[in-house]
């Protein structure tokens, strides 16, 4: 007896690329990281979602809902002064209730400055040293969800930007990074929406 599988050729197609988020401290890298990292993403043709687009002073909540409707994967750019910001630590949170919920995958890119001192914020890092300052006029609970949200997100895989090291290069790596969870995202959808072309037919002679 042997096993063959039937093969079935068809080309499926795909809508535009899931958009990608860009959550970061606006005052320290927007003019210059994340400006070349925009660039590099419009070079490659992928969709990018940044805050700024945004009004200010407009209800955190309706961000929320255009991550959730319109972004699947998400870049937690910490750096030092990531932490002086409620509104970049806010929208933490949220993201976090998203991949909770399994609809944004996050990968943290940490700029200049080490995973560990994102995961557990203290006192001897500049990054610990903003959150606290920001942290003392918050409330316990409000506090309890930013280092939850920390937590969660510097946990994952991600990418490490370090003193002295070439930033172009690092944007290349996040690009291909960003491109290769694309890709999964979209095998994902074609296993959900075409499920007969993923599926091993067996005859047995």
């Amino acid at each position: 007896m042997m096993a063959f599988l039937n093969n079935v050729t068809c080309v499926i197609s795909h809508g535009p690329p899931p958009m990608v988020f860009l959550n970061f401290r606006g005052d320290e890298l927007r003019y210059n990281f994340v400006s070349h990292l925009i660039d590099a993403f419009e070079r490659d043709k992928i969709n990018v979602f940044v805050d700024k687009y945004e009004q200010r002073g407009k209800d955190l909540k309706n961000l929320f809902e255009r991550i959730r409707h319109d972004s699947r994967i998400a870049l937690a750019i910490f750096s030092t002064r990531y932490t002086e910001s409620s509104w970049c630590m806010d929208e933490l949170v949220k993201m976090k209730k998203l991949v909770d919920q399994g609809e944004l995958r996050v990968i943290p890119i940490f700029y200049k400055v080490e995973a560990k001192d994102v995961r557990k914020p203290k006192g001897d890092s500049e990054f610990g040293k903003n959150f606290w300052r920001l942290a003392e006029d918050s409330s316990g609970d409000q506090i309890k969800k930013w280092k939850e949200a920390l937590e969660c997100i510097s946990n994952k895989m991600g990418l490490s930007l370090r003193e002295k090291s070439s930033e172009a290069d690092f944007v290349k790596e996040i690009v291909k990074a960003v491109q290769r969870v694309i890709a999964a995202i979209r095998l994902e959808e074609d296993q959900k929406d075409w499920p007969y072309l993923f599926q091993e037919e067996q005859v047995v002679i």
